[in-house]
């Protein structure tokens, strides 16, 4: 017995997600703005000043500029409800995102730090910068760290593991535009070679936040489990469910920022189906409240079962009805119902009989059900109830 919530499948746009979106794209918009600027400014001083340091910097911009492209297609179309193709929405687009721009970044890193190795092995290519590359490289460390701070806070609150990762790659830029600082300043003290080794250092930089990025995204994508501590506080809320006797085969998995939840829980196995499915649907919908699941699925147990399938080589519910009759032959009345529990690889039922049945009807069928049980086939109990009218 499985139950699940499923995302709706509306077309439109909830509030919250508009909301979402609009401030997710406004902050990004801000990001693509400051980049411009020190992109442009940057590369132009850091050519004309004869700074690779700064150079390597404004090219780390221009990545920026294509990081903050990619989160504006992925925030539009991640932010859409899911519909039938997607039926657990599109968050996934922010999780290849993210997976992108860690490749970016790899990429970048490697090729200027291939390049300043290049330059810092040519004597020739060590000369003093001009003091004006200095100026840009402060005021693009201020801008930068004032952006990371801004993105950071904006991230969180709308829990955004894309915004986030851009929000940190504003901070290595931060981070690489202070070891620049330090570079130009010191071949302008006259040490010349520390303006192309804060090149390699920046391209180290980035090159590690880029590893970080995508083994994150690639983490989620291969459905890697939620922290533990997320996951035993996720089994605890399923235990405190009134009727559920034990959890087990816990299952969880990460979809963008929210969690994708899979439990087998085990209750009472004499409940009815209508009550099994009210204890499975209250399970969900704690888990929903308690965390921040996007879909919780519940499959009912009455046994635990996570080690073997103790009952599967069973005959179908016809098949042992049918043995019943043949074997207990003319001695079975026709019953009013018959139930059936599958429990530690026999079978028990629970036949009901009509309120009309003689005294001697009842023996005679006790003593074949007695003969039957002897026998060590398909049944462990049968249980014989009468029934009585109002």
């Amino acid at each position: 017995m499985t139950h699940s919530h499923k995302p709706q499948h509306d077309p439109g746009t909830h509030p919250d997600k508009l909301s979402r979106f609009e401030s997710a794209q406004k902050v990004t918009w801000i990001s693509v703005g400051v980049n411009i600027m020190l992109t442009v400014l940057q590369i132009t001083v850091g050519l004309f000043g004869r700074s690779q340091a700064l150079v390597a910097d404004g090219l780390h911009s221009l990545s920026d500029l294509l990081c903050d492209f990619l989160v504006l297609f992925a925030n539009r179309h991640g932010a859409r409800d899911a519909d039938e193709e997607h039926p657990y929405g599109h968050a996934r687009i922010e999780t290849a995102t993210t997976l992108a721009l860690g490749l970016i970044l790899l990429g970048v890193g490697g090729a200027l730090f291939w390049g300043a190795v290049e330059r810092l092995q040519n004597p020739a290519a060590l000369q003093k910068v001009h003091v004006a590359t200095l100026w840009i490289a402060i005021l693009t460390l201020a801008c930068k760290e004032g952006l990371f701070r801004y993105m950071l806070h904006v991230a969180r609150k709308l829990r955004s593991q894309m915004l986030e990762a851009n929000a940190w790659h504003a901070r290595s830029d931060a981070a690489s535009s202070l070891i620049v600082v330090a570079g130009i300043g010191g071949n302008l003290l006259g040490f010349t070679s520390l303006d192309i080794l804060a090149a390699v250092l920046v391209a180290v930089m980035i090159a590690r936040m880029g590893w970080k990025q995508a083994a994150q995204a690639t983490s989620e994508l291969i459905d890697t489990s939620l922290d533990k501590n997320e996951v035993e506080a996720i089994r605890d809320t399923l235990l405190a469910t009134p009727g559920v006797l034990g959890v087990h085969e816990l299952r969880t998995r990460r979809m963008g920022d929210r969690a994708l939840v899979d439990a087998h829980v085990l209750v009472n196995p004499r409940i009815s189906v209508s009550e099994g499915h009210y204890i499975a649907e209250s399970a969900r919908g704690y888990v929903l409240k308690q965390h921040h699941a996007l879909d919780v699925m519940v499959h009912i147990d009455p046994e635990d079962d996570s080690s073997s399938k103790p009952n599967q080589h069973l005959p179908n519910r016809e098949t042992l009805i049918a043995y019943l009759k043949q074997r207990l032959g003319s001695a079975l009345p026709e019953p009013e119902k018959t139930v059936l529990h599958y429990l530690n690889g026999k079978a028990e039922a629970e036949i009901f009989l009509a309120d009309n049945i003689s005294q001697a009807q009842i023996a005679a069928l006790e003593t074949a059900v007695k003969n039957l049980l002897l026998e060590n086939g398909f049944f462990s109990a049968i249980h014989l109830h009468r029934q009585y009218a109002p």
